[in-house]
């Protein structure tokens, strides 16, 4: 699923040399009903930050498993206390080309990629420094490369920059950058042997905690992922099984991103018969517990009906609207006469980088001989 060729660190562009971000267009609103044209001023200068990166955050590395190092502290003051995070790695991010209907939705045309970092709440102006030491390998006008030996390196996005392509810097010490108006966050990408991995994975950045639950709100069964729902009573030959799944910030995120969702850190899922019997092992539908897959598999992860928070699509910018994460559970269609025919319950588990889970199960009718009862 992953480039195996470790290139030393780039969450932004494609190409050897990082560009400037492209201009996009202004964009306010999505949710499943088409969102209005939003009139506050601010939104203008908050969609072209938001769309350039985002549009800007295409290329993932390949997966590391080894994910465990020494820890480090925030990249923002204090730093050995814990900040919000509102954007988690792996979450979706969006940009559609087409306007704020349903049907951009459901096949809408766009760029689609995993968050390869965390998004740390703060202040614009907020100075930002780096989380180990080390040497600037690379600057554009919204972000920072540092590389901190053995292997290590990490970006630091939504800044202006204060260093220079071969300073050296120091941790909790040396500013980088501060935050970019209106961006209200810096987001932080770490690089283990030019692989992306998870900030968030026990033994790197902290102190951190996490007591929320993720929510596993909707299982639906359906022949495409961007087809209708199909009758759980009665389900036959190959289908889409398509899951809502998000989580919450322990911390809670202050200002106009309070109370919109993250992704789990991993979503499994098993199918057992009604009686308890398991007749499908688990799997792993989606796993960012240490890296992310590339995102030419965003799709498979994904469902049609998937869009983050706040998204963009044209000139429309969702501001203040929640995501939806809708994930797939197999990459493929899922043939359901590997199964008897007889009742069975699908049970999803999500689970956050801490290990807090809560899973919910469909029951469901395999009926895959001819006619119906009755018929």
């Amino acid at each position: 699923m992953a480039n195996t060729t470790p290139t030393p660190a780039r969450s932004a562009q494609r190409g050897d040399r990082p560009l400037r971000p492209e201009r996009p267009r202004l964009a306010p609103t999505a949710g499943s009903v088409p969102p209005r044209r939003c009139a506050r001023p601010a939104i203008g200068a908050l969609a072209v930050l938001v769309a350039a990166a985002l549009l800007s955050l295409t290329t993932p590395r390949s997966a590391s498993t080894a994910v465990a190092g020494t820890g480090y502290g925030w990249p923002i003051k204090p730093f050995h206390s814990e900040h919000p995070i509102r954007g988690n790695f792996g979450d979706p991010r969006t940009v559609f080309l087409t306007p704020p209907t349903p049907e951009s939705v459901l096949s809408g045309r766009g760029s689609f990629s995993f968050h390869q970092g965390v998004d740390i709440s703060a202040p614009n102006g907020t100075a930002v420094y780096p989380v180990r030491s080390g040497t600037v390998t690379a600057i554009t006008p919204i972000w920072v490369r540092v590389a901190s030996g053995n292997g290590e390196t990490f970006e630091y996005w939504h800044i202006a920059p204060a260093v220079r392509v071969g300073d050296r810097v120091t941790a909790e010490k040396t500013v980088l950058g501060r935050i970019i108006k209106p961006a209200g966050h810096v987001h932080l990408t770490q690089y283990e042997n030019g692989h992306v991995v998870n900030p968030l994975a026990p033994g790197r950045l902290g102190p951190y905690h996490d007591t929320t639950k993720p929510v596993v709100d909707s299982i639906s069964l359906r022949r495409s992922d961007n087809g209708r729902d199909l009758l759980a009573s009665f389900v036959r030959g190959r289908i889409e099984i398509l899951v809502d799944a998000y989580d919450t910030p322990t911390m809670r995120v202050k200002g106009e991103w309070a109370g919109l969702p993250v992704t789990p850190a991993l979503l499994t899922w098993r199918i057992q018969r009604w009686t308890g019997r398991t007749v499908v092992p688990e799997r792993i539908a989606a796993d960012f517990r240490t890296t992310v897959p590339p995102n030419s598999a965003f799709w498979r992860i994904y469902a049609r009906g998937t869009y983050q928070n706040m998204a963009v699509f044209g000139q429309h910018y969702s501001y203040l609207q929640r995501g939806s994460y809708l994930f797939r559970l197999t990459p493929r269609p899922f043939d359901t006469s590997r199964l008897e025919d007889g009742v069975y319950d699908l049970v999803v588990t999500a689970t956050d980088i801490r290990g807090n889970t809560s899973s919910r199960s469909l029951r469901f009718t395999v009926h895959n001989r001819a006619g119906w009862i009755g018929s």
